[in-house]
C-alpha cells in the first residue's frame, strides 16, 4: 500500500515537473503567437490610422476583406500564381529530396560530406542572396533552353499554366538549393526501417525495385507528408514570394494600412491551410497489403522461434530431472 502511494506521488511530481518545462513554450506561444494572431484578426475588421497621439480603430466589419478583391486586382493574379507555382515545386523538391537521400543511404564513400554539401545551402544563402541569385538569371540551369521550353508550351497550354512553369525551370538551382532540410528527414526515415523486411521481402523473391515500392515508400509515407507541409509552409513564408512582399507594401500605404494588410494577410493563411488540407488528404496514410503480410509474417517466424526455444527448455529440463532421477 505505501509502495502504491509512493509511486503515486512520484507520478504526480513527473506530471508537474512536465508543465514546469512545457511552461515556457507555452508562454512564447501566447505572447508570440497567439496574441498577434488576436491582434491581427481585430486590425482586419478595421480601418487603422496611425496619428500622433497613437492608433485609431474605426471598425468596419469585413469591409476590408470585400476591398482586397474590389481594389487591389493584382492579388488575385498573384495568389493563382502563387498557387500553381507551390504544387509545381513541391512535387519536384519531395522528389528530388526523396531520389538524393536513397543514393545517401547507399554504400559510399564519404556520404558525411555529401549530406553537408546538400544542406550547406540551407544555412548560407539567405533572402537577399538568393534574390540576387535570381536577379543576375544565377538560379537557372544554364544548359537549359527555357525560350524554347516556353515556345513549346505556349502552343499547347494556356498562358496561366505555362508562366508557373516557366518560372520553375528559371529557379530550378533555387527549388533544389531547397531540400537539404527534406533530404535530412527522408535519410533519417530510411535508416529506421527495419532490416529484417527487406529481408523477408527478398526471400519472396522481391526485387529492388518491388522493395522499393512495398516497403520503403509506403513505410515513409509519413515523412513524404511532413516534407510536403514543410515544403509548402517555406515557400509560403518565403522572401522571394509576391504575396508576402505585397502585404509588407499595403501596411505602410496611404491609402490602405495594418487594417487592409492584415486582412490580406488573413486571406493568404486560410489559402495556405486549405492547401495543406489537400496535401495532407492527398497523402494521407493508406496500409500497404504487401507491407502488412509481410509483418505478419515477421511476427509469426518469432512466435516460432519462441515457441522452439520455450520446446528446448522443457527438453532441457526434462532430460535433466530423468538424469537426476536415474542417479538416484
Amino acid at each position: 500500500m505505501k509502495q502504491k502511494r509512493k509511486m503515486s506521488k512520484l507520478k504526480k511530481r513527473e506530471s508537474r515537473m512536465g508543465y514546469v518545462f512545457v511552461a515556457p513554450w507555452i508562454a512564447g506561444a501566447v505572447i508570440f503567437l497567439i496574441i498577434p494572431l488576436i491582434q491581427s484578426f481585430y486590425y482586419g475588421m478595421c480601418n487603422v490610422k496611425i496619428t500622433p497621439k497613437g492608433m485609431l480603430f474605426n471598425y468596419v466589419k469585413f469591409q476590408n476583406y470585400t476591398d482586397i478583391f474590389r481594389l487591389d486586382p493584382l492579388f488575385i493574379e498573384d495568389l493563382t500564381g502563387y498557387l500553381l507555382d507551390t504544387l509545381l515545386s513541391v512535387p519536384v523538391i519531395v522528389v528530388f529530396s526523396l531520389i538524393i537521400s536513397l543514393l545517401l543511404n547507399g554504400k559510399m564513400k564519404g556520404k558525411g560530406i555529401f549530406r553537408t554539401i546538400y544542406f550547406l545551402p540551407v544555412i548560407v544563402v539567405s533572402g537577399p542572396v538568393m534574390g540576387q541569385l535570381s536577379d543576375q538569371g544565377a538560379a537557372s540551369i544554364p544548359a537549359m533552353n527555357v525560350t524554347v521550353i516556353a515556345g513549346v508550351l505556349k502552343d499547347v497550354l494556356p498562358y496561366v499554366i505555362v508562366e508557373p512553369i516557366v518560372g520553375l525551370f528559371n529557379n530550378m538551382i533555387m527549388v533544389l538549393w531547397y531540400s537539404g532540410v527534406q533530404i535530412l528527414i527522408f535519410l533519417a526515415a530510411i535508416q529506421k526501417i527495419d532490416s529484417a523486411l527487406y529481408e523477408a521481402a527478398k526471400i519472396d523473391g522481391g526485387s529492388a525495385w518491388e522493395c522499393f515500392w512495398k516497403i520503403t515508400l509506403p513505410t515513409i509515407k509519413p515523412m513524404i507528408l511532413l516534407n510536403a507541409v514543410y515544403t509548402v509552409i517555406f515557400l509560403s513564408n518565403n522572401e522571394q514570394n509576391v504575396i508576402i512582399t505585397s502585404i509588407y507594401n499595403d501596411m505602410f500605404a496611404i491609402n490602405r494600412g495594418y487594417g487592409f494588410a492584415s486582412a490580406k494577410a488573413w486571406v493568404y493563411a486560410i489559402v495556405v491551410c486549405l492547401l495543406v488540407a489537400l496535401i495532407a488528404l492527398v497523402l494521407k496514410n493508406k496500409k500497404d497489403n504487401y507491407l502488412t503480410e509481410v509483418k505478419r509474417e515477421k511476427k509469426r517466424i518469432r512466435k516460432l522461434e519462441r515457441e522452439r526455444e520455450q520446446l528446448k527448455r522443457r527438453q532441457d529440463r526434462r532430460r535433466r530431472f530423468i538424469k537426476r532421477e536415474g542417479s538416484h
